[in-house]
This record gives C-alpha cells, structure tokens and sequence, in this order.
C-alpha cells in the first residue's frame, strides 16, 4: 500500500522501506501501521481522538493517515506490540 499527499510546502509519500524512490531528500523508517476496523461514518466523533489519547498516556507516538473509508495509525516498530497491548487493555479488539 502507499499514501500520497501534497501540499503547497512539500509531497509526502508513505510506503513499504524497499519501495522508497531512490530521489527521496528525507524520509523516516521503522514505522508499524494497523488500521481501524471497518468504514467510518462521517458522523462518529472522536475515535481517531480517543485512540491517539490513549497512545499519548502511555507515551506511545503516532502518524495518523485519513482516507475516505477509515484510519491508519502507525507507530514506530519498537512500540507497535505495546500500542496494541494498550488499546486492548482499554478495551479495543485487536485483530491480527
């Protein structure tokens, strides 16, 4: 999978580590994502929220990416198995 943005500062893309273009001027490794289960209805309010909060206690980083269906959220490599602990813990179903 990739994700691509654009905006009038800069063009992000998101990516597997062996497909990065060789041109890239930076870029950020070592990146875990999970997504949420299933399509968002443009009316919920505050899952994206109430996840990143509960990351954020536990001192859990993340890189949220948006698309139309739903919500990916990655976490460095070192600290994916404990976000999924986490959230588990408060009570999120964790499917591998």
């Amino acid at each position: 999978y990739s994700f691509i943005s654009k905006t009038d500062e800069e063009n992000s893309l998101v990516c597997i580590t062996k497909d990065v273009p060789s041109n890239t001027t930076r870029r950020d490794d070592g990146w875990k994502a999970f997504r949420i289960q299933g399509m968002l209805d443009f009316s919920l309010i505050g899952i994206l929220s109430k996840i990143s909060g509960i990351l954020a206690e536990n001192k859990i980083g993340i890189f949220a990416i948006s698309t139309f269906n739903t919500d990916y959220v990655l976490t460095k490599r070192e600290n994916y198995e404990r976000a999924l602990d986490v959230l588990n813990h408060a009570g999120y179903k964790i499917e591998e």
